[in-house]
């Protein structure tokens, strides 16, 4: 089996030893509700992070998820604690890699190809907690017959379309790896860790936990392998089978029909 090791982004360290198993009561999940300042504060703050991206950065584009996206810039502050400095940072690199990887442009017609393998979609209903349901289908992932850009460009575009979904209240969404028939030619280290990358610079605190559903014994080596390259995101990951996830995520009605008995 070769693995692809490959971060676009950054290339990272690899840490310590890693287990292979998360328990559930282990799993964490971050919300920046926990990082609160009085709104008027907050809007100052808000104000400082768009005026100095405006004096410092006058290429990058305004509008939604631009320079003056208020929005953008107030969750990326609480991601941040609060930090201008960092903030700023942040959303600099932010806003130039969705230029660069064309996020706008990104449309059902675009990734048409690679979507109709099925191999990732976001599902119709919401789990329990109300949150949007990104499924990946590891059996149908096939490094060495897509292409990988392709694959990157359906992994943005089915991030944006959940996001998209996100309800009233609700911060983040559910990812969930179906690894049954996971094999050799399944393995992409470099996808994983792409996955995760955009998660971590580009869409903070959005992933709420990640299920990794009936993972076979070949799939140890790859976790142990991407564990250290996940960062702080590794801690939301939880194994579990499928009965786990139609009792404790989904009603009967809006189990995904992979899911159902």
């Amino acid at each position: 089996m070769e693995l692809r090791i490959c971060n676009p982004l950054r290339r990272l360290p690899l840490l310590s030893s890693c287990s292979y198993q998360i328990k559930s009561s282990q799993v964490r999940r971050f919300s920046v509700r926990s990082c609160r300042l009085d709104p008027n504060e907050s809007h100052k703050l808000v104000l400082q992070v768009k005026k100095k991206l405006e004096k410092d950065h006058q290429s990058l584009p305004v509008g939604k998820n631009g320079r003056d996206d208020e929005d953008m810039i107030l969750w990326f502050l609480k991601d941040r604690k609060f930090s201008v400095d960092e903030s700023v940072e942040r959303l600099t690199k932010a806003i130039k890699w969705r230029e660069e990887f064309g996020v706008s442009e990104l449309s059902h017609d675009s990734v048409k190809s690679v979507a109709e393998t099925g191999k990732a979609y976001v599902h119709d209903f919401l789990d329990v907690n109300g949150r949007p349901v990104l499924i990946v289908d590891a059996s149908k992932h096939l490094p060495a017959v897509h292409d990988h850009a392709e694959n990157e460009k359906l992994c943005v575009f089915l991030i944006e379309k959940a996001l998209s979904a996100l309800p009233e209240g609700t911060e983040d969404i559910l990812g969930i790896f179906d690894l049954r028939g996971f094999g050799t030619e399944n393995a992409d280290l470099s996808f994983i860790t792409f996955l995760f990358d955009v998660f971590y610079y580009y869409y903070p605190k959005r992933l709420g936990q990640v299920l990794f559903v009936e993972a076979p014994f070949i799939f140890k080596p790859i976790w142990q392998l991407a564990k250290p390259l996940l960062k702080s995101y590794a801690s939301l990951v939880r194994f579990c089978s499928v009965e786990t996830v139609r009792k404790e995520y989904f009603t009967d009605a809006t189990v995904p029909a992979n899911f159902r008995d």
